[in-house]
């Protein structure tokens, strides 16, 4: 029997295993989950959302426990891990809120003329989904985060793969989800975990996974992406991979570039600069002298407080350590390090300068590297800057820090930055990813390997459903979202006009 070890990032020390999951028993766990399908997706929205519910209820409960368990194989701390699970329990509500309001469903009908038949489309559930969670929000994006809670809701089984970095946790919450979702009468099936690389691997090729969501490195996401594409019927791989999110400062705001290179490093050391949507890369005018600037701003936030906190596991902190050599390889310069804490998975918070000309696309300079690190780049004008900014990979988020509402350089930075990525916050930070209606978590490739999906928000259900259209069908036979009497109360749009749904 093979084992994943939990180990501590603050000393690097062993404290538990979990066994992982024979490949051999791979295909029986998603028979399970394939044979509840059918169930889920005849089941109402409301249903299921009681099912959700009890298990965010669970996970309430566990809270206390669950913190510790994170705290030990995770170091992020009780304020920040208490914070988590109150979120998952809130995605889990959300995402059943969405689904029990209905128009992810897309419920159309036209009814029969002379010249046409009756039509009525809906979406319907995919299937087992296979989810693999991240490693930087062990409860937000883990095992039960926002791509599991949103393939619940749309009514698909879920086979969920243990995280690597934290074993225990994940292996908890399976616990507790499975036992909340039994009391709640839910199906067998309805939610299991696998653990161990070579166990993930065979869920992805299993013939009765429907869909895959993974949010991680883009080497894991491409990994799968590739493994998926290869099977006999190829399956939709949803990755979210992140790559370097740029920050553009307007001429107008370098009257308080201070203040804006402050945040900037609140923003990309935030967490030990371990979230998909850190700021990499801040685009300034040039002679203000803005490399300089920043790295003061990192030097006075360390010496205004403790060290960051660790990387959480130790590839982490070593890939993120060789990623400043190779940017250094590649041209760029330290203008800042400041040195984490002296024991466990450390890595130094280091701001980079790069000249603007450096920045091509292909160069190391504009791939990721995950962690405190950040690069400064002056232009020259518009054209400097509207190269640079054609050069860049798609990106999740990106930020345009302005002089005002009335900063003339911001609609035509909009215009240019949303061509390359899935959110614009002006005069934000992009680092928070709230769940919401509006919310989208996703980017042109290769940040998301289908740029059109949200792992984030309420549109995150549509991954895992696909429209079908019933022609000349009986009402008593139509799919219960269809039928006449509208029994599931859903928005639906019936001859093109919208139907009004009573009480």
């Amino acid at each position: 029997m093979t084992v994943e070890v939990s180990r501590d990032p603050r000393t690097g020390s062993a404290n538990g295993e979990v066994a992982t999951t024979e490949t051999a028993e791979v295909p029986v766990v998603v028979a399970v989950a394939a044979e509840a399908a059918p169930t889920l997706a005849r089941t109402s929205p409301a249903e299921r959302r009681a099912w959700s519910y009890a298990v965010a209820d669970a996970l309430e409960n566990a809270s206390g426990e669950l913190v510790d368990v994170a705290d030990a194989e995770t170091g992020l701390g009780e304020t920040r891990l208490a914070g988590e699970v109150a979120r998952v329990a809130g995605q889990l509500r959300f995402y059943a809120d969405v689904a029990v309001e209905g128009s992810y469903l897309g419920v159309t009908i036209d009814r029969a003329t002379d010249t046409s038949p009756s039509l009525a489309r809906v979406r319907v559930p995919l299937g087992p989904v296979a989810v693999f969670g991240a490693s930087n929000f062990p409860f937000a994006f883990g095992l039960l985060g926002n791509d599991t809670a949103s393939a619940l809701a749309a009514g698909c089984p879920v086979v969920a793969k243990g995280h690597p970095a934290h074993p225990r946790v994940s292996a908890r919450l399976a616990a507790i989800a499975t036992a909340a979702l039994a009391e709640a009468g839910a199906p067998d099936g309805t939610f299991a975990m696998v653990s161990g690389f070579d166990a993930g691997v065979a869920l992805v090729r299993e013939p009765r996974t429907a869909a895959v969501a993974f949010t991680g490195s883009q080497r894991g996401g491409l990994a799968l992406w590739r493994a998926a594409a290869e099977r006999e019927v190829v399956i939709p791989v949803f990755a979210e991979m992140g790559t370097v999110n740029p920050a553009v400062v307007t001429a107008a705001a370098t009257a308080r570039l201070a203040e804006i290179a402050s945040g900037f490093v609140g923003s990309f050391t935030l967490g030990t600069g371990q979230f998909c949507t850190k700021p990499g890369l801040l685009l300034v005018p040039a002679g203000y002298g803005a490399a300089r600037v920043v790295g003061d701003a990192l030097e006075a936030s360390a010496s205004a407080s403790a060290p960051a906190g660790w990387s959480l596991t130790e590839q982490i902190a070593t890939s993120a350590a060789a990623g400043v050599a190779e940017l250094t390889e590649a041209g760029a310069g330290i203008v800042a390090q400041v040195a984490g804490p002296d024991a466990g998975w450390s890595v130094a918070s280091t701001v980079l300068s790069v000249p603007i000309d450096a920045l091509r696309a292909g160069s190391r300079l504009l791939e990721e590297c995950f962690g405190p690190v950040a690069l400064v780049a002056e232009y020259d004008g518009d054209e400097d800057l509207t190269r640079t900014l054609h050069e860049l990979q798609g990106s999740l988020a990106a930020s345009v820090m302005s002089g005002g509402a009335d900063d003339s350089d911001v609609p035509r930075l909009l215009t240019m930055l949303a061509a390359k990525v899935g959110r614009v916050a002006v005069d934000d930070w992009p680092t928070g990813v709230a769940y919401t209606w509006a919310q989208h978590h996703g980017g042109p490739w290769p940040s998301t390997s289908v740029p059109s999906a949200t792992s984030v928000g309420a549109a995150a259900l549509d991954r895992f459903v696909r429209p079908v259209a019933y022609q000349s069908v009986p009402d008593h036979a139509l799919p219960t979202a269809l039928q006449g009497a509208n029994p599931w109360r859903l928005p639906r749009r019936v001859d093109g006009v919208p139907e009004s749904v009573e009480g």
